[in-house]
C-alpha cells in the first residue's frame, strides 16, 4: 500500500511511518522537518499551508499510481482556562488541527476517487468526546475534526473511500513539550498546577506508540468501517459510554474526582 501519515518527525507519527514501512508498504512522511529514516520517505510539509500540501501530494504522485491511506496524525495540544485563552492561540491550534487535516485530505480524494478506493484515519482524542478540564479548546478542536469526519462519510462512499476517527487516550510521547500553553490567571493558578501535574503523568503511564501501530494496523485490515474507534487504557475510554448513559451532573461529579478537582 502507499500510506501518507502527517506529523512525523517524533511521536505517534514517527512510530507508524516506520511500522508500516517495515511492513513493506511504501510510506511517506509529511511534517514541517525533514526527517531521517531507511524506513520511509520524508517530504518537509507544513500542512497548514495548503500549496505546500499541494506540492507534497505531487511529489509524492511523481512515483506512485495512487494513494491508498492517509493518516492525519499532526496535531498538537493545548492547555490552559478558557478565560485566558487568546484568539492568536486558539486560532493556531484549529488550523492545525482542523483546518491542516481538512487540507490534507482534499489534496489527496482527487486520486483516491481516480482509483475508487482509499481509506482516511484522523487521528482524534478520546477527550474530543467530552470538555475536559483546562483543555477545553483542544477538545473541541478534535471534536470539529470528528464531525467533518462523519459528514465525510457520506460524501465519499460512491468511491470506496471511508473515513474514520481513531480516539486515543494518553500516549507516551512527548506532546507535553509541544502544547499550547496559555498564561494561567491567579484565580485558576492552584488548581490548574495540580491538574497540570495529573494531565502529564497520564502521559507518562500512557500506552506506548508502538500498540497504536499495531491498533492501525488492524482497522487498516477491516473491510468496513465505524466511524468511531477508541484505543487507549480501560479507565479512559469508559468515560466515552458513561458520557452517553449518566446524567450531566453525576458525569461531572466523577470527572472531577478523576482530574483531582473535588
Amino acid at each position: 500500500m502507499t500510506i501518507i501519515i502527517t506529523g512525523t518527525s517524533s511521536g505517534i507519527g514517527f512510530v507508524l511511518a516506520e511500522y508500516f514501512g517495515k511492513k513493506g508498504h511504501k510510506v511517506y512522511g509529511l511534517s514541517r522537518k525533514h526527517t531521517e529514516s531507511q524506513h520511509f520517505t520524508s517530504i518537509p510539509t507544513d500542512v497548514t499551508d495548503n500549496t505546500a500540501v499541494q506540492h507534497a501530494i505531487a511529489e509524492v504522485l511523481r512515483t506512485e499510481s495512487k494513494i491508498d491511506v492517509l493518516i492525519n496524525n499532526a496535531g498538537m495540544g493545548m492547555v490552559g482556562a478558557v478565560e485566558d485563552s487568546t484568539k492568536e492561540d486558539i486560532l493556531k491550534l484549529f488550523n492545525l488541527n482542523l483546518v491542516g487535516a481538512v487540507q490534507m485530505m482534499s489534496a489527496v480524494l482527487p486520486k483516491m476517487r481516480e482509483n475508487k478506493f482509499g481509506k482516511i484515519i484522523n487521528i482524534s482524542s478520546i477527550g474530543s468526546e467530552m470538555g475536559l478540564p483546562f483543555r477545553g479548546f483542544y477538545s473541541a478542536s478534535k471534536s470539529a475534526l470528528d464531525k467533518v469526519t462523519e459528514a465525510m462519510r457520506y460524501e465519499v462512499y460512491p468511491w470506496n473511500i471511508d473515513v474514520c476517527s481513531l480516539h486515543l487516550g494518553d500516549i507516551k510521547t512527548n506532546i507535553a513539550e509541544n502544547r499550547v500553553k496559555t498564561q494561567v490567571s491567579e484565580p485558576y493558578k492552584n488548581i490548574f498546577d495540580k491538574v497540570y501535574a495529573l494531565m502529564n503523568s497520564h502521559v507518562g503511564d500512557g500506552t506506548e506508540p508502538l500498540e497504536v501501530a499495531a491498533y492501525v494496523e488492524t482497522l487498516l485490515n477491516k473491510n468496513k468501517w465505524k466511524a468511531h474507534y477508541y484505543f487507549g487504557k480501560f479507565g479512559q475510554k469508559i468515560g466515552v459510554p458513561l458520557k452517553w448513559i449518566l446524567p450531566q451532573g453525576t458525569y461531572e461529579n466523577l470527572m472531577k474526582k478523576y482530574n483531582k478537582l473535588d
